[in-house]
């Protein structure tokens, strides 16, 4: 007989309902990092965010909402097979599909960015006119990397094959090899200015963020850090520009955590996930 009386500290996202039926977005834990080419550990993201999520509020300044307010169930991880790029692609597709088939949207939490492809996937079987807007500091538009064509270096380019790069739309580039950038100039993918967005008002918007994108003085805890990057301020401004926009998913991804003991990554990843689930 258990004669503990608490209350005991949650195991989910702080702000979450514990009841899937009533919630409008879910939020996914995909701690996969197999393919990662510089310091992995990417997988411990997910699980991280829940823990220093306890030190934020629930309330946005930025939206003047509170997080109680969107009704967001927490799903926890799910779990992958190490090495097999295709079969974590596979599961995370299929409990995506569940997502989306329940009439309700998808906040995936990562875990490495290749994960983003099968959420895409999922996403475009439900919706027609996809637009993916891309904050990251890395084009992730290489054809293969290492021989390999499933991995977190080329997930745009893979996800075009199934857009079309004219529904792409990255911010926050300046890390890539030049035939990524001759890319990126054929299809002009690359948006400097918030009102370069407005011609996808009309579009369903599925936003993938790479922490990366913001500077590693801020951000240090992800595989492949880039000096020269959005401050926080700066990302909020283009997330607030998207608020009357139709965002019908978005996803988090690349918190490595152990690589900043200092745990500022983690807490800017749990507060960027606040204003996140605001768009939602």
């Amino acid at each position: 007989m258990n004669n503990l009386c608490g209350p005991f500290l949650s195991k989910d996202f702080i702000g979450a309902t514990n009841d899937f039926n009533s919630s409008k977005i879910v939020m996914l834990g995909m701690p996969y990092d197999c393919t990662c080419s510089n310091r992995a550990g990417t997988r411990f993201g997910p699980q991280a965010a829940r823990l220093e999520s306890i030190g934020i509020e629930t309330y946005s300044v930025y939206f003047d909402k509170d997080m109680e307010e969107t009704k967001f169930f927490d799903a926890g991880d799910l779990e992958y097979p190490f090495g097999n790029a295709a079969r974590a692609l596979e599961i995370t597709e299929k409990n995506v599909d569940c997502i989306y088939n329940s009439n309700k949207k998808l906040l995936g939490i990562g875990g490495e960015h290749l994960i983003t492809l099968a959420s895409v996937k999922s996403v475009l079987k439900k919706f027609d006119d996809v637009v993916v807007i891309q904050f990251d500091a890395h084009t992730d538009l290489r054809k293969q990397y290492l021989g390999e064509e499933l991995t977190h270096s080329g997930v745009m380019y893979q996800i075009a094959q199934l857009t079309g790069f004219e529904n792409i739309a990255q911010i926050g580039l300046r890390s890539g090899e030049k035939e990524e950038f001759e890319i990126v100039k054929k299809y002009s993918t690359l948006k400097t200015t918030k009102e370069e967005l407005d011609k996808f008002k009309n579009k369903n918007i599925f936003l993938t963020i790479d922490l990366d994108v913001l500077d590693p003085s801020l951000m240090s805890g992800v595989g492949t850090p880039e000096a020269g990057g959005l401050t926080y301020l700066e990302l909020m401004d283009w997330l607030l520009y998207l608020k009357n926009f139709n965002i019908i998913g978005a996803d988090i991804m690349e918190l490595s955590p152990d690589i900043d003991p200092t745990k500022t990554s983690s807490a800017t990843c749990c507060k960027l996930i606040r204003e996140v689930l605001m768009l939602l």
